[in-house]
């Protein structure tokens, strides 16, 4: 009785793995062919949104900055949501990666780029909240040229008034040890 549970035990161990297995096998074979497809983003029909996110894709990796830049405002122009927010944050990438291209050599030029930046990865929050790779690359965009009304605040205010202690000034505290 003893060897029979053991054997239906390790029987359906190894049909649950090979299931498991016969899953993420067709699930790769999906992934290979989305991934051709997008490889050959020019051979695809032009009239999917699909097809014009992977050529905007496309172009961005590439030198064509311009015409990245056109292919991504469409898509922010179309109708699709989820490719609209893509589309914001790509975008957004595209200008944060051209600024930072630029280098510190060049600042007269990459400043606006990042100014871009920040106001894509803004849009693509106000959309979507929950976006953390917006929100972290926003803040790399800030911390590269932080906000001007922030800075002039600072610097307006002078130096910090000295803070009080909340515990001597509250009554009935004792500073010493127990």
């Amino acid at each position: 009785m003893k060897r029979r549970t053991v054997h239906l035990i390790f029987g359906a161990t190894a049909l649950l793995t090979g299931v498991a297995a016969g899953w993420q096998t067709t699930r790769l074979w999906q992934a290979e062919r989305v991934n051709a497809a997008i490889a050959a983003a020019g051979s695809l029909d032009a009239d999917l949104p699909e097809a014009q996110f992977a050529q905007a894709l496309a172009l961005s990796r590439g030198a064509d900055n311009e015409a990245a830049t056109r292919a991504w405002k469409g898509l922010i122009a179309g109708e699709r949501d989820d490719l609209r927010q893509g589309a914001r944050y790509n975008l957004g990438n595209l200008h944060l990666r051209e600024a930072l291209a630029h280098g510190e050599a060049d600042v007269a030029n990459a400043l606006p780029l990042v100014e871009l930046a920040k106001q894509r990865y803004r849009d693509a929050l106000r959309e979507r909240p929950d976006d953390w790779d917006a929100r972290y690359n926003l803040e790399r965009a800030l911390w590269l040229a932080p906000e001007i009304a922030q800075a002039a605040a600072a610097a307006d205010d002078g130096p910090a008034p000295p803070k009080e202690r909340v515990v001597t000034t509250l009554q009935g505290v004792r500073l010493d040890l127990p």
